[in-house]
């Protein structure tokens, strides 16, 4: 406790990073206050439809990454989703059209650019998602919800609102990165889905007193496999391989440079929670296409029934695969070995250039395919969660998207805070050794 206490005196004193938090909170605390703002016309008091819509299922997931807003008809109902989306779209295009390969390469520029076109593509989603969102809303809610009537006039104005809305969510966490600490997007995921975390688990508990026999004892087994749901979440972030590398001698000046063995550590899930996020938005499409209606026939019954056996294999599936798809855009082997042979430096045993580029690649992909199964099980633990009977608002924390995602922002953040902490000489917020979470960098 006094090294927790000493820790925040220490950020205080630091008045980049005391103004960088103070900014991310604000930021924070204006989606939070949007999340309640609800779109005009619609009458506040007669949302028990749309909120006992939202109560479970992939309605109920897209409800609490929005932090309550889609089960609020707020003006941010349809939250950063169709930015993720448009994400999706664009690094997917990166690997098959040349000219999206050409901006990768030009650096910041092209960056730059690529951040345009996702904008611009984030409207073009948001205004196809806006109209389905309406159109659910007057389904589901009474006539007399609509205090400004359902016609042509609050159907335009809403799409206007919807849109505008994502925009300005999408503005607050491109801000949040730039001029906060963390990643804004990230963290406005994550602060969605913890908004959701303090009733699940009063319900859970209210459900537990109602039982019959045991319902305490069953909900005390589930806090406690919870915690080691998190504490395994925790080593898949976390986990590495080091792979030695030997620096040669040289001295320059009256100083001597290399000569040591040093370790490059290759992270078993270097792909971070992006797989997960990237195969839920997938997922979420049935129900997109659908008007973001829980009655659905078919193969979009099928794939959004959230406990069911194809979502899951599907779901399972769809994040092994993106996690090597976006372990192969975030590391880059052949830049590792020109890098290492341009220091001096080699692999024991390892011809310098090419050979060891083919090593780290093989390496990488041995320690990515028991990572990628780890992440798909951990994220379709909520099914069984389900299964045995556990809430289904609070089983979304039992793994899933919900629980990496908040390990993985939260060990971001903080390894960011602890940069801040030890480049300016002061101790960090671990006694020994240093949170290795990822730093995701730009989430999209």
């Amino acid at each position: 406790m006094r090294k927790l206490i000493q820790t925040i005196k220490n950020i205080w004193k630091i008045e980049d990073l005391k103004t960088r938090i103070l900014i991310t909170l604000a930021f924070i605390a204006i989606y939070r206050f949007g999340s309640f703002v609800v779109i005009p016309g619609v009458d506040p008091s007669q949302l028990a439809a749309l909120q006992s819509q939202t109560a479970d299922g992939l309605l109920g997931l897209l409800n609490m990454f929005t932090g309550g807003a889609f089960s609020q008809a707020s003006i941010f109902a349809l939250g950063i989703m169709p930015y993720i989306s448009a994400s999706i779209v664009i690094q997917l295009l990166g690997m098959a059209i040349p000219y999206f390969q050409k901006l990768q390469r030009e650096g910041e520029s092209g960056r730059k650019k690529i951040n345009n076109i996702t904008r611009y593509l984030t409207i073009v989603i948001t205004g196809a998602q806006a109209p389905a969102y309406i159109a659910n809303l007057r389904g589901t809610l009474p006539e007399e919800a609509f205090l400004l009537g359902s016609g042509f006039f609050f159907t335009i104005m809403s799409i206007i609102i919807l849109v505008t809305g994502t925009l300005f969510v999408m503005w607050l966490g491109e801000k949040i990165t730039d001029r906060g600490i963390g990643n804004g997007i990230s963290l406005l995921i994550m602060i969605g889905i913890i908004a959701s975390l303090p009733l699940s688990l009063v319900q859970e508990f209210t459900q537990a007193l109602e039982a019959q026999s045991g319902g305490l004892v069953m909900f005390l087994l589930e806090i406690v496999i919870l915690i080691l749901i998190i504490g395994l979440s925790i080593l898949l972030v976390q986990g590495t391989r080091r792979i030695p590398v030997q620096y040669a001698k040289r001295i320059v000046g009256n100083k001597q440079y290399g000569g040591v063995r040093q370790f490059i550590p290759l992270k078993v899930n270097a792909a971070g929670v992006m797989p997960i996020i990237f195969a839920q938005a997938i997922m979420f499409i049935p129900v997109t296409l659908a008007g973001f209606s829980d009655d659905l026939t078919g193969i979009a019954n099928t794939l959004s029934d959230f406990t069911g056996f194809w979502y899951n294999a599907l779901f399972f599936v769809m994040i092994v695969l993106f996690t090597y798809f976006y372990t192969a855009i975030t590391v880059n082997p052949k830049q590792m070995a020109d890098d290492m042979k341009k220091n001096g430096g080699f692999i024991p045993g390892i011809k310098p250039g090419r050979k060891t580029a083919e090593y780290l690649d093989n390496i990488m992909s041995r320690i990515t395919f028991p990572g990628s199964l780890f992440l798909g099980f951990v994220a379709i633990l909520p099914a069984f969660a389900m299964v045995a009977g556990v809430n289904p608002q609070f089983a979304q924390f039992f793994g899933g998207t919900s629980l990496l995602i908040m390990v993985g922002v939260v060990l971001d953040t903080l390894q960011q805070i602890e940069s801040h902490l030890l480049m300016r000489h002061y101790d960090g917020l671990m006694e020994k050794g240093k949170i290795k979470g990822k730093s995701s960098g730009n989430m999209m």
